[in-house]
Order: structure tokens, then sequence, then C-alpha cells
């Protein structure tokens, strides 16, 4: 019987991994299924290749790691093309012929303005509850530029600098729905453009009414490792340490993560067609690079549910519950 074939990511990475051979006469095989599911739990990520790119199979192989988990925003764009399963995936889908910053994430790094840029953040950080991870592929992708990036939080945390790493770990980190890359405060390298687009107007109409999440800098995972687990983006401070002295650590701390980023902890992949990407969203952060403003890029992500119990929205309020000023 057919099989699938696994190997490592790269020499150079001590997470992640590549499988090969997945197709539809194996894929509702349980042995398959169960040794996908022991790599993933093990590596972190998993790159499968040269798969159908089709909603159909990204959905199919998403629902090896468990149910599909709804978006919580409701002004976010959900794929057409999977009809009772639209809810479970996201369009981020940027046409520069459209005219508008439409999901765009315009920034300008080096004197090149770039588009779907992300800086450094894990999904769903802004809820009390975070899903288990996410399915990715890119029908549309850039002829340059457009890598995504995935960050190991156990090689992180081998590899941070102890000192910062003393600061921070033992607290939690504050998180707001705000996506708009001109309000970040830290580990910012790069120039943003302000985003008018009517679906950056609604989702500021739902920031409002999101209290302030709380997630650990650091965990421990049931097999023992440590997590580094902090996203730049989207997050505002310190729980308790919101203070200017504190928030110049915590801006080393967010700039140290952009740099670790250029090393081993962190893999850059390169876009095909025919790739499904799957990162575990409680152990790594991920980021865009960007692409040249001129280029369309498509990606449409699947999510995991499954939370790991260890965020909580700010004075126990729930979406609803507060209306904040929104500037």
């Amino acid at each position: 019987m057919a099989d699938i074939k696994v190997s490592e990511l790269s020499s150079e990475h001590a997470f992640g991994a590549r499988i090969a051979g997945l197709n539809w006469d194996i894929i509702n095989d349980p042995a398959v299924r169960e040794r996908i599911a022991a790599v993933f739990v093990e590596r972190g990520m998993i790159v499968f290749e040269d798969m159908e790119p089709s909603a159909k199979m990204q959905v199919a192989v998403s629902k090896i790691f468990g149910p599909l988990k709804d978006h919580p925003t409701k002004s976010t764009p959900r794929d057409g093309e999977t009809g009772d399963e639209a809810e479970g995936v996201i369009d981020m889908h940027y046409d520069p012929k459209k005219g508008n910053n439409d999901a765009g994430g315009l920034v300008e790094i080096d004197g090149q303005v770039l588009a779907r840029f992300s800086p450094w953040h894990f999904d769903h950080c802004y809820n009390d509850e975070l899903n288990y991870a996410g399915v990715l592929r890119s029908p549309i992708v850039a002829p340059e530029g457009g890598r995504t990036g995935f960050m190991d939080g156990i090689e992180l945390y081998k590899n941070f600098p102890k000192d910062l790493l003393a600061q921070i770990e033992g607290l939690n980190v504050i998180y707001t729905l705000d996506t708009r890359l001109t309000k970040q405060r830290f580990g910012v390298n790069f120039k943003a453009f302000e985003d008018t687009s009517p679906p950056m107007l609604a989702l500021l109409k739902e920031v409002a009414i999101f209290p302030r999440a709380m997630h650990p800098a650091v965990w421990t995972r049931e097999t023992g490792e440590k997590v580094l687990h902090i996203g730049p983006w989207m997050s505002v401070g310190v729980e308790h340490n919101e203070t200017p002295e504190f928030e110049k650590v915590y801006d080393a701390v967010c700039h140290e993560i952009n740099r670790q980023g250029t090393g081993n902890a962190a893999y850059w992949h390169e876009w095909k067609p025919t790739d499904l990407v799957i990162w575990d969203n409680h152990r790594m952060v991920h980021a865009v690079e960007g692409c040249d403003a001129q280029y369309e890029r498509q990606t449409l992500r699947t999510t995991i549910k499954g939370d790991y119990g260890h965020g909580y929205f700010e004075d126990g309020k729930k979406i609803g519950e507060v209306f904040r000023e929104v500037a």
C-alpha cells in the first residue's frame, strides 16, 4: 500500500518536517493519519509537498488535526469555495488592481514599499482562547518575496539572551485586536502606512468591544519543553508592568525576537501553489516578509480548534462587555 514519506524540514532546523505522498487514496487511512498527527506534535510544523491545490484538500488535511474553528472576528473575509466549511477558512487576498489597501499590510522597509507584510505574531492572540493550529496554502504567489516565516518557541527559548529572558519569564503579555501596523509600539522595524479600507474600518468597531487579552510570555508543554511565545504585533505591553521603564525592556525583547527571526530558530517558506503548511499555534509564531506592492498575493488559512488554557480576558470580561475608545 502507498504511504507517505516523512523527512526533516532542513539540515539547519531542529523543528519541522516535510511530508510527501499524501493524496486522496490514503488520506483517510487511520494509520497514515495517526503518523501525521504524531509527527506534528513532535516537530511543530509540517510542509506538505505536491498537494492537490484545492479548498477541498485543504479542509481534508486540516481535519486530520482536529475540527475547524471559525474566526473570532466577523469582519474577516471567508473563502467562498468551501461551501458549508467556509466559516473555517479565511481568505487573505491582496490585489493591487483594487486600488486600495484592502488587507494590504503596506509598509516601507529599506526604501521599498511592500504589501502583505505581517510582523511576528501568533493567531488569535487578542482572544482569551487560541486555536491549536493553522493550515495555509497560497493559490496566488508573488513572483518574488512574500515568504512566510515560522519561528519555533522551543528553539527561541533556548537561544534567547538570558538577561532578557529573566526579565520576561513568568509574566503575561497584553494583546488587543487592533491590527493596524501604524499602532504597533514594540519591535518596530518598518514604516507603516494608514489603512482606511472598509475591512479595517469594520474591524475597528470590533476592536472597541474586545477586552484586552493576556497570554504568558513563556509556558511549559506537557512534554516538558519551555516555549517562548511572544508576538510583537498586536501586543501593547506587559501585565502589571505598563511603565515607561519596563516598556523599554519589552521593546528590547521584541527587537530580539525580530533578530532571532533571521537565525535558525526561524524557517522562511517560499510558496508553491501545491504546498500546504501547518504550524502549532501554541508553539510557533509566524510572520510574512511582504512582497513588492505591484504584485497580487493570496493565502487561504484553515483554523484548527484547540486551546492551551493559559489565556484570559482582562478583569474577566467577555466580548461585548467593554467599550474602549479606539483612536
